[in-house]
């Protein structure tokens, strides 16, 4: 504790100024802040994205086997899933180091990046580096309990509300890049994708098409 705190001596509040503070805060705390009149929660996720790099060693035809071995141990100890980003910055631009980093993230079942974050950092002559952009989403102040429906003269929307809502769609979405820009995807494998159950209705055949199966009963009334 600083000195000059120590040195002040102790000050008793008078009791009608103690009392004045009381209502003052009293009051405060039943309040609604009456800035949203709107039905929209003023909560909304919020996606916070993280880059995580590895340089790796490089020859003119990829990865050696060695930097190979490393970067799947690396993948292994980032967990790497759904919803991770992978990219490459690589100056020399060699299909052989895209090709090897390529099937190390297919394994996990995700396709490279096409443009890579900045990073800080120089890159020394005959090496790459691979980012992993791995993004996380949240609802900052939920709950909010810090007021109620009292002195709420102006009908506002209370602040915690929406944050349940919101709050679940942020820890069970599966990439939180999708709150962001949607997912994104082309035509043919949507279309694929929602007539496979139609196309298995149409070709499973028929019920009782090869006959009903006769089989003997035992016992019984």
């Amino acid at each position: 504790m600083p000195s000059h705190f120590l040195s002040r001596p102790f000050t008793r509040i008078g009791a009608p100024l103690a009392a004045t503070l009381a209502l003052a805060l009293g009051a405060c705390a039943g309040t609604v802040n009456t800035d949203n009149r709107s039905l929209y929660s003023v909560k909304q996720p919020v996606v916070e994205r993280t880059n995580f790099a590895l340089d790796v060693a490089t020859t003119g035809d990829g990865l050696p086997i060695s930097e190979q071995r490393r970067l799947a141990s690396w993948f292994e100890t980032m967990e790497l899933g759904y919803g991770d980003r992978v990219a490459i910055d690589d100056p020399t631009s060699s299909y052989g180091v895209r090709d090897d980093v390529a099937a190390l993230a297919g394994r996990y079942g995700l396709l490279l990046s096409e443009a890579p974050p900045v990073t800080a950092g120089a890159l020394a002559p005959g090496q790459a580096r691979v980012i992993l952009t791995r993004s996380v989403a949240s609802v900052p102040g939920c709950p909010d309990w810090s007021h109620t429906a009292e002195g709420n003269d102006a009908n506002a929307t209370n602040p915690n509300y929406g944050c349940a809502t919101n709050g679940n769609i942020a820890a069970m979405i599966a990439d939180p890049e999708d709150l962001v820009q949607g997912k994104r995807g082309t035509g043919q494998t949507v279309l694929l994708t929602s007539t496979k159950a139609i196309d298995a209705y149409r070709e499973a055949a028929p019920t009782g098409s090869e006959g009903l199966t006769e089989q003997p009963t035992t016992g019984g009334n």
